[in-house]
């Protein structure tokens, strides 16, 4: 006859086992709609749309996230890149420096990708990227974007697509540099920045920077354009009151 104390003990056991595999239920749970969310938000991103599902679970599974803290250096202009990445949550800058002055390119939203030239030919970078603040992005390696090229090679001709534009949009930048005076460059920057007539979160030195000029000559050039009434300004918030003469100033 069985005693008590071995009989318990069984029990106990198999309570045991059957936690065991509940958790591992519940992991697994876990896991699969982590892979699911991470493939709803690649699909945001334009160059994913339309992907075939096995290109998708490559992507996620092949790729990894990084979180990091506002002025986080992703890559700087000539080094030598290996990933894609595509921006989850945050805010990143794209930027050039030369003779001590920063010229900001471009500003990178969720859900946006950069550092595209990483995946490409000698995997050189031309410009740096900086987190404006804590951001998480995720990292996806030349090698998961070749693999994607063969799985689906209607993406090539997106990838196409964004470096015509984006070069696109460097050569506006450089045209503007080139071409105007300071308050057609600041006057033109307003009105791309302005949300509803407002550019907020920007210092004199954020202008500054994506304009690759001093901050006193910006903020004396932003002083002119509130002496003429153009627009008005508080601390990290520029209102433009008068649009149609800011326009004709750029």
């Amino acid at each position: 006859m069985r005693d008590v104390g071995s009989t318990r003990n069984e029990w106990q056991a198999g309570m045991f086992l059957n936690s065991v595999a509940k958790l591992k239920a519940i992991d697994m749970m876990t896991a699969n709609s982590s892979i699911c969310q991470h493939k709803e938000f690649l699909v945001e991103v334009d160059l994913f749309k339309h992907l075939p599902e096995s290109c998708l679970d490559s992507l996620v599974n092949d790729s990894r996230t990084l979180d990091c803290s506002a002025g986080h250096l992703f890559f700087q202009a000539g080094q030598i890149g290996n990933s894609l990445f595509v921006l989850e949550t945050g805010c990143v800058r794209i930027f050039r420096t030369c003779c001590n002055k920063t010229l900001t390119i471009s500003k990178i939203d969720r859900p946006g990708i950069f550092g595209e030239s990483g995946c490409f030919g000698t995997g050189k970078h031309y410009s740096s990227a900086e987190a404006l603040c804590d951001s998480r992005v995720r990292m996806i390696s030349r090698a998961s974007i070749e693999a994607l090229l063969e799985c689906a090679p209607h993406a090539a001709h997106k990838f196409i697509d964004l470096m015509g534009q984006r070069c696109a949009h460097i050569l506006r930048k450089m045209e503007i540099v080139a071409r105007k005076g300071l308050i057609p460059q600041i006057a033109t920057l307003l009105i791309e920045r302005a949300e509803n007539g407002v550019v907020s979160g920007m210092t004199h030195a954020d202008l500054a920077g994506h304009l690759g000029l001093h901050r006193e000559a910006v903020t004396t050039t932003l002083g002119q354009l509130r002496s003429a009434g153009m627009i008005k300004i508080e601390r990290k918030r520029i209102s433009i009151l008068q649009r149609e003469r800011l326009e004709r100033a750029t």
